[in-house]
């Protein structure tokens, strides 16, 4: 996949817990976690709004896209 999810990264940055930043966003663990492997086949706004409110970063340092080429 080309677009990467930098969520865990940012996560440990903020010295935050999946649990913490579940509650916080107002979303399951588990969705969570679908979030932050990448396996999600989208993100609504609102959600990554809340993320980014959460963790204090914008949403390019969560999301990364990369050419497959490369």
């Amino acid at each position: 996949m080309s677009i990467i999810v930098n969520l865990d990264v940012m996560m440990a940055k903020r010295k935050i817990s999946s649990g913490e930043l579940a509650d916080k966003i107002g979303i399951t663990q588990a969705n969570l976690s679908i979030l932050k492997t990448g396996k999600a086949k989208a993100v609504r706004f609102s959600t990554l709004e809340a993320i980014c409110k959460a963790l204090d970063c914008q949403p390019g340092d969560i999301l990364e896209f990369r050419d497959e080429e490369d």
